[in-house]
């Protein structure tokens, strides 16, 4: 009896190892089998910790999310896609240029400008137009000026038109009358003015000056009470309805210009570009410089912009056709390239990794990695991959 007892306790001495080995193996499953709470950054999806607390790169909060979670897709309600301004096109295949930035800037045009000056000399009797900036219109009055010279014509020709009276028959009379007359008409006096002398017999030495054209007073050169020669300038007027926009290249771009060409061209204040023709190329470099100088006209009926403006000007330089290409905004880049967001359902998107070609300044040529006929997000794509980030806690590709 005694011997069968002092067996059964040395094999379960024996057996106690197994049974606790096979017990810490059956707690630790237990234990691996309950999820941990994982938590990143919504800016840095590489920090990722299983307790809370704040990025070491850039000290935000860190949020929840769940690493196990496979599933590649992002869903959002209506609501949501209104909110993040998601908008999608059904990708197709179209031509595409590529096109290179040159800097320029608008300017006045000289076809489009004029000067003003005194048919008289005389003294500035009186100024319409006092400061610059002031807009005028053709036939307003700018000036009036007293001139002792034009009151001895207007006498000179009263005195030719009474001897005319006098003796109607005399030719040589009839010639001095018309001379008197052509002397007047030089003088900026209109055949009206000159038929109201002639009634009123009365001489009248002020000139009143209307503006030629329509624009702006860009420079004023004279005060009241000035005295002026004859020919002298009184102001510039400059009217802004067409502006230069001039351009630098380099000699080795001029080769890619030619006259006639048309580029795009981005103003300052203005989201679409504007389709310009060049007209000039100089062949002269700029003083001081490496530089030669493009020149087209752009329209500006309703003086949208001013003079001293900034535009880009885009000289294409390459083109393709009939290759499938999306917006800029639709292609999100990082470190591992490039992707982009299919619709797949109604409210369902998937991040798709794509290979880029030629770029223009508004499109990007997709090589590999989508299909025509699908459905891509064009703009709410970035807003896609930051919630992508937060709910997943990496990149979408």
């Amino acid at each position: 009896m005694e011997r069968k007892k002092f067996l059964k306790v040395v094999a379960l001495a024996g057996l106690m190892p197994t049974i606790l080995l096979t017990a810490c193996k059956d707690s630790n499953k237990g234990q691996t089998g309950v999820a941990k709470q994982t938590y990143t950054c919504p800016m840095h999806p590489q920090v990722v910790q299983d307790k809370p607390g704040t990025c070491p790169i850039c000290a935000m909060d860190l949020v929840p999310f769940d690493k196990n979670s496979k599933d590649a897709s992002l869903t959002l309600g209506e609501s949501q896609m209104t909110l993040a301004n998601i908008t999608t096109m059904i990708a197709g295949a179209s031509d595409l240029s590529s096109y290179r930035q040159l800097n320029g800037r608008l300017v006045t045009d000289p076809e489009e400008t004029a000067v003003i000056s005194s048919r008289v000399a005389g003294r500035v009797e009186a100024l319409y137009v006092k400061e610059t900036g002031v807009k005028v219109n053709k036939g307003q009055p700018l000036y009036k000026i007293y001139s002792e010279q034009l009151a001895a014509l207007q006498q000179e020709y009263l005195l030719a038109v009474a001897q005319v009276k006098q003796f109607p028959d005399d030719a040589r009379f009839r010639q001095i009358e018309k001379a008197a007359r052509g002397k007047l008409q030089l003088y900026d006096q209109s055949d009206a003015q000159i038929n109201q002398l002639v009634q009123q017999q009365r001489v009248n030495p002020y000139v009143t000056y209307p503006a030629t054209v329509n624009g702006v007073v860009a420079e004023l050169s004279v005060t009241e009470g000035q005295y002026v020669l004859e020919g002298g300038v009184v102001m510039r007027v400059e009217s802004y309805q067409q502006l230069w926009v001039e351009a630098d290249v380099y000699p080795n771009e001029a080769a890619s210009v030619k006259p006639g060409q048309q580029v795009k061209v981005m103003i300052a204040g203005r989201e679409q570009p504007h389709t310009m023709t060049i007209q000039f190329i100089n062949p002269v470099l700029q003083s001081g410089s490496q530089l030669m100088q493009i020149r087209g006209t752009v329209n500006n009926p309703e003086n949208e912009w001013q003079p001293g403006l900034q535009a880009v000007i885009f000289l294409p330089m390459q083109s393709k056709d009939a290759v499938l290409s999306l917006p800029t905004d639709a292609v999100i880049r990082d470190g591992k390239g490039a992707h982009i967001w299919i619709e797949t359902a109604k409210g369902k998107f998937v991040p798709r990794k794509v290979v880029t070609g030629m770029e223009s300044f508004d499109k990007v040529e997709i090589v590999s990695g989508l299909t025509s006929g699908e459905k891509v997000v064009i703009t709410g794509a970035y807003l896609l991959y930051s919630e992508f980030v937060l709910k997943k806690g990496n990149n979408p590709v």
